[in-house]
């Protein structure tokens, strides 16, 4: 019987193709068996010969000796194919298992990667007032500010750093990243007088 050349990995047909083969070799067993029993239902151990000695003349001991000696070697190759087939389906397994280690692996470097690159946010909007010009920029609350024009996490002291920037640029769009729902967007926010207090609202 032709093995499977370990060099590459077992495919879920390898296995199909076992199963196939396996069935087969049961169909001829079978078949042999009901040989056997057409001739006077001897089975595999019955003796041969007859009380005197001689070789018994009822049956066709030439098929029966066959049918025997195929049931035996078919028997043999089923077990060494049920190996097969056990053998294939716990690579198959154990495979599924690496890849999906691998997967979850692979989704873990990802989110750390998509962390790392996460600027460091150093203030959080707690309120917007509709109308106002951080509400038309689009800024929303629980936005968490990452850069506000030059102020970053890298210079940043306290709100008076922002209130500094805010006056400076009167009339000026300025450039805001925030983090947002674990992604970084850009609001362009103009400060400016409204109805409100302050610039922004």
């Amino acid at each position: 019987m032709a093995q499977r050349s370990e060099s590459r990995p077992v495919t879920i047909s390898d296995v199909q193709q076992l199963v196939k083969r396996k069935d087969e070799i049961e169909a001829q067993i079978k078949a042999c068996y009901e040989l056997l029993d057409s001739q006077k239902g001897v089975g595999m151990n019955e003796p041969l010969v007859d009380a005197e000695g001689f070789p018994r003349n009822d049956i066709d001991l030439y098929q029966v000796r066959t049918a025997r000696h195929n049931i035996i070697c078919l028997q043999n190759d089923h077990k060494a194919l049920m190996k097969q087939v056990e053998e294939a389906l716990h690579q198959l397994h154990a495979r599924e298992k690496e890849k999906h280690a691998k997967d979850e692996a692979e989704a873990l470097a990802e989110a750390m990667r998509q962390n790392q690159s996460m600027p460091q946010a150093f203030a959080k909007v707690n309120t917007v007032t509709p109308g106002s010009p951080a509400s038309i920029s689009g800024l929303q609350v629980d936005d968490e500010i990452v850069e506000f024009g030059s102020v970053n996490v890298n210079n940043f002291q306290n709100l008076q750093n922002i209130a500094t920037v805010v006056q400076h640029s009167e009339g000026r769009p300025l450039s805001v990243t925030v983090i947002r729902g674990g992604k970084k967007v850009h609001v362009g926010l103009t400060p400016k007088r409204w109805a409100g207090k302050g610039l922004l609202g």
